[in-house]
């Protein structure tokens, strides 16, 4: 190994020499072009215009000149007038220009502008001063003005603008000149590019021819010629590619030579264990052979048991069913017992509240016989006093007649007493009609009172015989009705104790035989597992069969194919 650098170095470097002066000479063409665009620009947009300007301001001041020597020789009003309104309109458009070239001044020419400004003004009084003299037919002062103050402002201020010009026109020629250095560095730095592209892509097609193309080329020559010493059954596995640099294509010939020395190495494998593996593929197939009988007469065996479990799974899946049907009957039972032992607890529950009711309407009853009585025993008490009206009745009769009397005594005297005595005749006349009255209405009293009377008899008689219906009667059967609910109410309790223990005996008896049910499903699914095992060792046993034939048929293969390796591992002379 002779050098250690890495291929990929050497040809990125003149790469990426090459792509850092692509991208800087495109940094610097658009640094030129934008640099070139900007004084173009300038020029064409600053500089001309600004010139433009400039002869116009000019041209407009020769203009106002030329028209106020026109005022002068002018003779009647109209032209001068004219004259005038021409002279205001140069005006107008010489301020405006002026206006516009604002834009266009800098630092550097700000004193020659404020200059021109100046003499402008002085163009423009003296303009003035020379319309005043000509349109006053001072001629002669106009003529001097013209010649003297005027045309001295109007030459001043032409020098002032050939000035700028001649300034303008420089900062043009140094743009000019900016431009041409431009594009002289443009050239240059495109020659720089060009020259060093050259150089590296020569360099790069150094690198490949003599650290890839080469290596490469002489790696396929030693290769090919292993290959065709194989092919002529004289392999040489001793042989190895040149190294002659430590870089990529270096690495690639270590790993064919790494490839061929692990070639090697298998083959004399399998050449040292060719022999080896003659006898052991003779002594499988002597146990391949034993196991083949073994796993015959255990497929058999397997065959009978597969048979017999089936039987046994038969019956047991009849006693699952028949235990199935009963457990049914027996969950129908304790639903049955429930539903009877819930509507004991109802009776129960209507028996208490019949008790409860009887009861309550006994005490009831009792209480209202308690009162109707009372109130009976009052009102016949009360009706007694019904007897006393008749007593009454005779003393009002009595005090009836006594006022007649009295009454038939004061006519008497009243008629004695003649006219003096007739007011007292008539007190006396109605005192006998309110006798009359009284004792008619105390007969009257006294029939009704025969009829409440009477009445008041019969409701004695009548309360007295309710009273003893009450008692005798009703009473008792309310007590008897009490009686008889107690009764249903013990007999209810009774049969609620009974139903709860035949319900509670009915939930044990449901519970055991669900568990009894469950172990019989239980052993009837292992013994259907148990089948299923056996069926599927039977099944594995057929198939260890069928796997031992085939087995004994891929040891025999085996066989062929070693001899075969042997065949094949002598076409290499030397491993």
């Amino acid at each position: 190994m002779k050098r250690k650098a890495s291929i990929r170095v050497m040809i990125m470097v003149p790469v990426l020499l090459l792509g850092f002066v692509s991208i800087f000479s495109n940094v610097m063409s658009l640094t030129n072009l934008r640099k070139v665009n900007k004084t173009a620009s300038t020029i064409a947009d600053d500089y001309m215009a600004a010139i433009n300007e400039l002869d116009t301001i000019g041209q407009t001041s020769k203009n106002i000149h030329t028209l106020a020597l026109s005022h002068i020789v002018a003779t009647d009003f109209e032209t001068m007038t004219s004259v005038i309104s021409a002279i205001e309109e140069e005006e107008a458009v010489l301020d405006q220009t002026m206006a516009d070239y604002n834009k266009y001044v800098t630092e550097g020419s700000t004193a020659s502008y404020e200059k021109m400004l100046t003499d402008y003004q002085s163009f423009r009084d003296a303009v003035k001063v020379l319309l005043a003299q000509s349109a006053a037919q001072k001629t002669k002062d106009a003529y001097a003005t013209a010649n003297g103050l005027v045309a001295e402002s109007s030459k001043q201020l032409s020098a002032d603008i050939n000035d700028i010009i001649e300034a303008f026109r420089g900062s043009s020629d140094t743009a000019r000149q900016d431009l041409s250095t431009s594009y002289m560095i443009a050239r240059l730095s495109g020659f720089a590019v060009i020259v060093i592209s050259i150089l590296a892509v020569v360099i790069a097609l150094y690198i490949v021819l003599r650290h890839v193309v080469r290596p490469v080329i002489k790696a396929e020559a030693e290769l090919n010629e292993i290959i065709e010493g194989i092919n002529r059954r004289e392999g040489d596995l001793t042989k190895r590619i040149t190294i002659e640099s430590n870089d990529e294509i270096g690495a690639l010939g270590k790993g064919i030579n790494s490839f061929i020395e692990h070639l090697q190495n298998i083959f004399m494998t399998i050449t040292n264990n060719s022999s080896a593996m003659d006898k052991v593929v003779s002594d499988v197939l002597g146990s391949v052979k034993t196991s083949n009988s073994s796993a015959a007469d255990l497929s058999a065996l397997t065959e009978e048991l597969t048979a017999t479990m089936e039987e046994v799974a038969d019956s047991a899946g009849t006693i699952n069913n028949n235990t199935e049907a009963v457990r049914v009957e027996v969950d129908e039972m304790a639903d049955k017992s429930r539903e009877i032992n819930e509507y004991s607890k109802i009776m129960k529950e209507h028996a208490d509240a019949m008790e409860k009711s009887a009861r309550t309407t006994m005490a009831e009853t009792n209480a209202k016989v308690e009162d109707i009585l009372t109130s009976l025993n009052q009102a016949i008490e009360d009706s007694q006093s019904v007897d006393q009206v008749n007593s009454l009745t005779a003393e009002i009769m009595s005090i009836a007649t006594q006022t007649n009397l009295l009454s038939l005594n004061a006519s008497i005297e009243a008629a004695r007493a003649g006219a003096a005595g007739k007011g007292f005749a008539v007190v006396a006349s109605e005192i006998g009609s309110l006798a009359e009255n009284s004792k008619r209405t105390a007969g009257n009293i006294q029939e009704i009172n025969s009829v409440v009377v009477e009445a008041a008899h019969n409701l004695s008689s009548s309360a007295n015989e309710l009273v003893d219906y009450l008692q005798n009667s009703i009473l008792p059967q309310f007590e008897k009705f009490v009686e008889d609910g107690e009764k249903y109410k013990e007999n209810a309790n009774y049969i609620e104790s009974v139903m709860d223990d035949f319900s509670n005996k009915t939930e044990g008896f449901k519970s055991t035989f669900s568990d009894i049910a469950e172990s019989i499903n239980n052993i009837t699914t292992s013994i259907e597992d148990g089948v299923r095992g056996v069926s599927s060792a039977a099944e594995s046993t057929q198939i260890l069969v069928s796997d031992m034939d085939n087995i004994s048929r891929r040891m025999d293969e085996n066989s062929r194919i070693a001899g075969e390796l042997d065949e094949e591992t002598a076409i290499f002379a030397k491993i």
